[in-house]
This record gives structure tokens, sequence and C-alpha cells, in this order.
């Protein structure tokens, strides 16, 4: 990921308002669940898998959270639907 080509948004809810259940694949949940959504511009397959893998180890190292306990979305979308200020479309523009 490029320098300063980075943008997070936190949320926390309370335990009572979040409801992360396992998809019928038998995966045990802890009240540390995370789930995390990454929207970004279309991704390879490989790259997709590489991220899933990366962000359970890291979680695990550094936070003690369990790959069971994480769930990750990818909502893809193209260069006409950024806007990083300005009105304009820098994708599209040139400006990035």
């Amino acid at each position: 990921m490029p320098d300063r080509d980075r943008y997070q948004i936190v949320h926390e809810h309370r335990a009572s308002r979040m409801i992360i259940e396992d998809t019928g694949l038998g995966i045990p949940r802890t009240d540390k669940v995370v789930f995390l959504q990454v929207t970004n511009r279309k991704r390879k397959k490989k790259q997709k898998e590489d991220f899933y893998l990366l962000i359970c180890k890291e979680l695990e190292k550094e936070c003690g959270i369990s790959p069971f306990d994480v769930v990750v979305s990818f909502v893809e979308n193209g260069d006409e639907d950024w806007s990083f200020g300005l009105g304009r479309a820098q994708f599209l523009t040139g400006d990035l």
C-alpha cells in the first residue's frame, strides 16, 4: 500500500449489538470477534487470500485475537467511485 493511501474508520459495538455467527461452518466465536470491512478498488484473488492470512496472523500476534474471531469482507468499486476532495475524481483526472 502506498504511503498516505489509507483511510480507517473504527466503530466499536457493545457485545449485545454484534451478532457474528459462523454461517454454518462450525467456527467457534468468542466475545473478541472482529469484523473488518475493506473498501477498495479491484484486487486479485491471491492478494485477498494473502490479506486474509496476514490479518489473522497479525491480529493474533499483536492483539491476542484468535483467527476464529476474524471475519473479513471486501467491498469493491472502481476508479469513478472515488473522490478525495475538491469535487474531482482523481483516479479519472490523472491526479492519482
